[in-house]
């Protein structure tokens, strides 16, 4: 009987292709006896990560960067041979609109929270009863030991509604498109509950725990990373590595059927194809449609998971008339904005943007106003420019604007989220041994943690077939 095993992954996002170049470097350097097949349903392969080029512009319709400090991103990079195509972000004072208007972000916060005080107390986002409030922290008590807790209910609780609401909430939702009030702490950011039981106080164990800045006149680098040709060049090399023989798009997979040795994949093509492992890298709702028969997975669609809409605007420069020296805003939930945010792109990556032009990123989609992702270009674009318009005194239309839109395409880690997901792999290992769970999903949305878990997954996958 022959050893060689089949592993098929499934979804073609920046997870899948982690997961199928480090199992092809794994079976080329350890001569393993193993196939790998990527099947992608769609017409191309990146997922979320999506570069356009037009008129000179670069313009990302996904993520446009990702963290330089987490690991798996830059290895991935580093493995590929693409460290010199790598930009970081240009920095710059960054804005926050509270009441409709635009403040500078405090200095000295960090995810929100005042590390240094003096800053925030001059700051006028906060009236004195909200400064006063805030300064509990000091005093406060430690919270109770919880399994988990929501974000909103944590900060609250050591700083008030204002410094919540006006600051902390505006970032730390933005980045997974929640509601601060039901995203898990445990699941996002565990550092701050961890902080705060050793410490007590959050800003005193952020003082105490943060590196020091070292004394330099230079300007700080960046902390993101991206490419010369934007991000989508990452996914590129991914698939000229892998190459035909791995990779077969506008290829769905219908349904997943237990067999005594391995699975059978019914392919949207009709062919059926076998496999002994199998890594799951698709959309979280997308897996009890595909395992109909199986009830483990149908836990995955108490998952919710919202719908958020980008739009680019490309203008030239002398259509802005109030130009402001930065690189975005993000909103307040107190404004009567419709946009979360916004990034002047051509001065966060100035290499995205022809000389004498700009580009700015509008974002919309809040959790309470999914319905705007549903309207038409058009409207989309009016309520985009009728905002920044109260802030940017912009004369002109843009030259041309485009609209990306992503349906369920944000996992809501809602409290419990942690428990979940380990409750649902328990159950797969036990009644599906040799299927894995992978991507944005499950342990992190930003693009070094999809890679990760892609890593994780080819690990788990090849201890399994090591039996």
């Amino acid at each position: 009987m022959s050893d060689k095993k089949n592993i098929v992954i499934v979804g073609g996002g920046i997870t899948g292709l982690s997961a199928a170049y480090y199992l092809q470097k794994e079976i080329r350097e350890n001569n393993l006896p193993h196939d790998v097949k990527l099947v992608e349903a769609s017409d191309r392969l990146g997922g979320k990560i999506k570069t356009l080029k037009q008129d000179g512009y670069t313009i990302e319709r996904g993520p446009d960067s990702f963290l330089s400090r987490k690991e798996p991103g830059v290895k991935l990079v580093e493995e590929l041979g693409m460290s010199d195509q790598l930009v970081r972000n240009g920095t710059g004072q960054s804005y926050i609109l509270v009441n409709n208007k635009l403040h500078k972000m405090p200095k000295g916060a960090f995810m929100g929270i005042p590390v240094q005080v003096r800053p925030f107390l001059f700051s006028g986002i906060f009236s004195p009863k909200g400064k006063l409030r805030a300064g509990f922290d000091f005093v406060l008590p430690k919270g109770k030991k919880v399994a988990d807790q929501s974000l909103g209910s944590f900060f609250r609780r050591r700083f008030g509604n204002e410094l919540l609401e006006n600051l902390i909430e505006p970032l730390l939702s933005g980045i997974y498109a929640g509601n601060i009030d039901d995203m898990s702490m445990m699941a996002t950011f565990p550092n701050f509950y961890q902080l705060e039981q050793k410490h007590r106080s959050l800003i005193k164990g952020l003082q105490k725990t943060m590196p020091k800045k070292k004394n330099s006149t230079g300007k700080k680098p960046g902390m993101f990373f991206s490419f010369e040709n934007g991000l989508e060049s990452m996914v590129d090399k991914l698939e000229d590595v892998l190459g035909d023989e791995v990779v077969s798009l506008n290829t769905g997979v219908d349904h997943i059927e237990k067999k005594d040795h391995g699975y059978h994949l019914l392919l949207s093509n009709g062919e059926v194809s076998k496999a002994d492992a199998i890594v799951m890298a698709t959309p979280h709702y997308t897996l009890p449609k595909m395992f109909s028969q199986y009830d483990v997975l149908k836990e995955l669609q108490a998952i919710p998971a919202t719908s958020v809409a980008n739009v680019a605007l490309a203008f030239d420069k002398s259509a802005i008339k109030k130009d402001i020296d930065g690189t975005g805003f993000v909103v307040s939930r107190n404004s009567d904005f419709r946009i979360t945010a916004c990034t002047w792109t051509h001065k966060k990556w100035p290499n995205s943007t022809p000389e004498g032009k700009a580009l700015l990123r509008c974002y919309v989609g809040r959790p309470d106003d999914q319905s705007v992702v549903d309207l038409s270009d058009r409207e989309i674009t009016d309520i985009v420019l009728g905002d920044l318009k109260k802030t940017m005194n912009i004369k002109q239309d843009p030259e041309f604007s485009v609209i990306s839109r992503w349906k369920n395409a944000m996992p809501q880690y809602t409290v419990g989220h942690n428990e979940r997901i380990s409750h649902i792999r328990d159950q797969v290992n036990r009644e599906l041994p040799g299927v894995y769970l992978a991507g944005s999903s499950y342990e992190g949305v930003g693009v070094p943690d999809c890679i990760g878990q892609g890593e994780k997954a080819v690990e788990e996958v090849l201890e399994f077939l090591r039996g």
